[in-house]
């Protein structure tokens, strides 16, 4: 009998003004989960960006595949002007990475207050059809899960580093709530418009742009 293939998903970045939102998917086989518990992965906030980086090679071992998606800022304004909220594009995410590791069981940390709905709208844009479950803290409940938010959370590291590296500068975490974060971007909204998610309230009440009429409203 063949083995039941488990997918973990989660998210980084949902908030930032500055920056991609990540979404990753790992399949592992059902026995190999034992496996992830024993490297003891947890969810990627309790973790320092050093065991993240050591686990997410376990985690890349242990797995059958893998699969990141990264949405880059203008993609997320040009849906929101189109009307898709941030749950939405999270479900199409989610549901790009069933279609591609093709799971017989997938595990969601979901990012709604309804469970029910959104799963079923990730469920709806399945190629073949699956078991989905969609849970909040999901990424502390599943270590397939938890699994999933250290790979998201490394990639968007790495891609924010990336970004500093480019502008040669330091804006923090790139969240409304960071002051490094709010100086760069009333300093470089116009020199660097692409790193900016422009349908943000954040960028709206921080730039000269009062503004972007065509964008749609997301408050963070």
């Amino acid at each position: 009998m063949k083995e039941k293939l488990i997918c973990g998903i989660d998210d980084s970045g949902r908030g930032p003004v500055i920056g991609p939102m990540v979404l990753a998917g790992v399949l592992c086989k059902e026995s190999d989960i034992e496996k992830l518990k024993l490297a003891k992965v947890k969810d990627s906030k309790v973790l320092t960006r050093q065991k993240r980086t050591q686990l997410q090679k376990k985690i890349q071992e242990i797995a059958q595949k893998y699969y990141v998606v990264i949405i880059e800022p203008p993609e997320i304004d040009d849906l929101i002007a189109k009307g898709t909220n941030l749950n939405q594009i999270e479900a199409i995410q989610a549901a790009k990475i069933i279609n591609f590791l093709n799971p017989d069981l997938t595990i969601i940390d979901c990012p709604s207050p309804n469970k029910k709905a959104w799963k079923n709208s990730v469920f709806e844009l399945l190629q073949k059809k699956s078991e989905v479950i969609a849970e909040h803290k999901a990424d502390r409940d599943f270590p397939i899960v938890s699994a999933a938010s250290i790979l998201a959370k490394c990639k968007r590291d790495e891609e924010i580093d990336n970004i500093k590296e480019r502008v040669k500068e330091d804006f923090g975490s790139g969240y409304p709530h960071d002051t490094k974060t709010i100086d760069f971007l009333k300093k470089y909204s116009k020199k660097y418009p692409e790193l900016f998610r422009k349908s943000w309230q954040t960028y709206k009440d921080h730039t000269s742009e009062k503004q972007q009429k065509s964008l749609g409203e997301y408050r963070e």
